[in-house]
């Protein structure tokens, strides 16, 4: 276990030092978040009724912001997973006795920690043009903990992703659905807006329970039994993810 451990910190760290030298996409990472918010923030804020009269729009919109990071950082992942495996690094790795578990959990802590730091100046800008929550200690430590539960799920959804996909290009758009996924949702908009065909999947995917958690708890305000659905589907996800990067890895590296 020890070992283990060990192995995992030290990826981990190799993960943050590969980031730090392709800088484009860490930048790209971080700015898309901000910018697509202060876009629907300014161009469209104003002509979007969100049924909460007494709350600005970017009080309303941040929470699905935050959750977008994940996306954007898990496309990050999955390229990382693929390049290790498309030159070979893998290989070299496992003749050094190590497995695909620290190699991807390695992958797995960097892209948190990537996240964090998006997530930290998404929220910053989200002050600076208006953000203004009300919740107590409580509220924001739930809150930090729901996005990330959801942050590592996906994470680790990526570095599955990352072993399907045969080349980095491809391991891009093989996570673009978790990029799409907050758009259906009620991150921009409330659900009862948009067409009615659209109503089941926006309300039963697994970022609106988290979404809605995230606001209710930031707002102080209800949020009934949303949390305990964002957790049941990140652990759903987690474990899916985890047993499927398994087989996965053992499956190419054969």
């Amino acid at each position: 276990m020890s070992d283990t451990l060990t192995a995992t910190s030290t990826l981990a760290g190799r993960g943050i030092r590969l980031s730090r030298r392709n800088l484009d996409a860490v930048i790209t990472s971080l700015m898309m978040p901000i910018m697509l918010m202060l876009v629907f923030v300014y161009f469209f804020g104003g002509a979007i009724d969100t049924g909460t009269a007494h709350t600005a729009y970017v009080t309303y919109v941040v929470p699905g912001v935050l959750v977008l990071c994940a996306g954007f950082g898990a496309a990050g992942t999955a390229v990382a997973v693929s390049e290790d495996m498309r030159r070979g690094v893998v290989d070299r790795f496992r003749t050094l006795d190590i497995g695909g578990t620290p190699l991807l959990a390695g992958h797995v802590a960097a892209a948190v920690a990537r996240n964090t730091l998006s997530t930290a100046l998404v929220l910053g800008v989200a002050f600076l043009i208006g953000f203004r929550p009300t919740a107590g200690p409580g509220g924001w430590l739930a809150a930090a903990g729901l996005l990330l539960a959801f942050i590592t799920a996906v994470s680790w959804l990526s570095a599955a992703a990352g072993l399907v996909a045969r080349s980095p290009e491809a391991a891009g758009a093989v996570t673009f659905f978790m990029m799409f996924l907050p758009y259906p949702s009620s991150a921009f908009v409330p659900i009862d807006s948009m067409p009615g065909w659209l109503h089941g999947f926006a309300e039963h995917q697994p970022v609106t329970p988290l979404i809605e958690s995230m606001r209710g708890l930031l707002l102080d305000r209800p949020v009934g039994d949303a949390p305990w659905i964002a957790l049941a589907w990140c652990a759903g996800l987690f474990t899916l993810a985890l047993a499927a990067s398994g087989v996965l890895f053992r499956l190419r590296t054969r």
